[in-house]
């Protein structure tokens, strides 16, 4: 090799060495999570709480390191095609109630039997326990992690025709409840006539006259609009609303240990904020929802409502596992 042409080769190398150490670092790129959920992105609506304080706490534990992307108001489908999105791993995350779980394994059945948990505080003290574990155990064989139970608070019944204070006066009130077999039991049992139908289709048939009314928590009610279209609201506090916050097993799987813990811990904190905002705003949901016409009515006697529904635990116990009903009365008794 000549002088020249190992000048210019020594010339090369250190041009090319020059290059990448001016090369500037370009910082890894924030980790997608696409986070659907089926009702209203409202100040007041539980599910969107519950996505927003998720990701918020996600930036506090890890800053940067995450970027989530809101799917409200059924953009990504209804419950049940956002559950099977999880599932193929095509959607990361979603806000969904607990009723929709049951499609998929019959054990999430415990948590819609009417009357059930006496409080809400009893309700967290055995979600967030074993028993609320084994529930999560058991989706995750279906492609789906629990990352934690938020809330939309107890729900209730609204309807056209008349308040309810007995389980008389829920006979022939066609309510629209959700798709669950379990749902549709309860309300035969005390009286009612229950339709099945997809939440997206509710208001409609509620303004339509389709259903008389439905059966749904407060929060939900205010942030979807239902008191100008529905008349009388009842306070049965019938079913306890769990809103699991999930994640797709695939997606969850696919990130580094630090991100998967960084998920788990900004969940737990955020579901304990949600918590907590939707029990403040309850009282003020009330008065604001009394105030836009709604004739609201207090249940106090629930005695005769939950002899009503007994034969619906009879029912499902084998369905939803007689150890975990077993386990659940238990620890409600203690």
């Amino acid at each position: 090799m000549t002088l020249l042409s190992r000048f210019s080769k020594l010339m090369m190398t250190s041009a090319l060495m020059t290059a990448v150490l001016s090369t500037p670092i370009v910082a890894s790129a924030a980790t997608t999570i696409r986070l659907g959920w089926t009702t209203a992105d409202s100040a007041v609506d539980p599910y969107a709480i519950a996505a927003h304080y998720f990701a918020e706490e996600l930036e506090a534990v890890a800053p940067g390191a995450f970027s989530v992307k809101f799917f409200p108001s059924n953009q990504l489908g209804n419950d049940t095609d956002m559950l099977q999105g999880m599932q193929f791993g095509t959607l990361d995350a979603g806000v969904i109630t607990g009723t929709q779980l049951g499609t998929l394994n019959k054990s999430f059945q415990l948590l819609d039997l009417p009357f059930l948990f006496k409080d809400r505080e009893q309700a967290h003290q055995i979600l967030d326990g074993e028993l609320g574990q084994e529930l999560f155990q058991r989706l995750e064989q279906q492609g789906i992690v629990g990352l934690g139970f938020a809330e939309a608070g107890f729900r209730h019944t609204i309807n056209n025709r008349r308040p309810v204070n007995t389980p008389a006066d829920l006979n022939g009130i066609k309510l629209r409840v959700q798709p669950s077999d379990l749902f549709l039991a309860s309300f035969q049992a005390l009286g009612a006539n229950p339709v099945p139908m997809a939440w997206s289709e509710s208001y409609t048939a509620v303004q339509q006259g389709t259903v008389d009314g439905l059966e749904i928590p407060l929060a939900v009610i205010y942030a979807n609009k239902y008191a100008s279209a529905v008349k009388y609201l009842s306070l049965t506090n019938h079913t306890y609303n769990a809103l699991p916050l999930l994640m797709s097993k695939q997606a969850l799987s696919r990130l580094p240990d630090e991100q998967q813990k960084a998920i788990h811990t900004a969940a737990r904190k955020a579901i304990e904020r949600q918590r907590a905002e939707v029990a403040k705003n309850e009282q003020a949901l009330i008065e604001q929802i009394e105030s836009e016409g709604m004739q609201i009515n207090e249940v106090t006697d629930t005695l005769a409502f939950r002899e009503a529904v007994r034969p619906v635990y009879e029912r499902y116990r084998t369905q939803i596992g007689e150890d975990l009903v077993d386990q659940t009365l238990q620890l409600i008794s203690e």
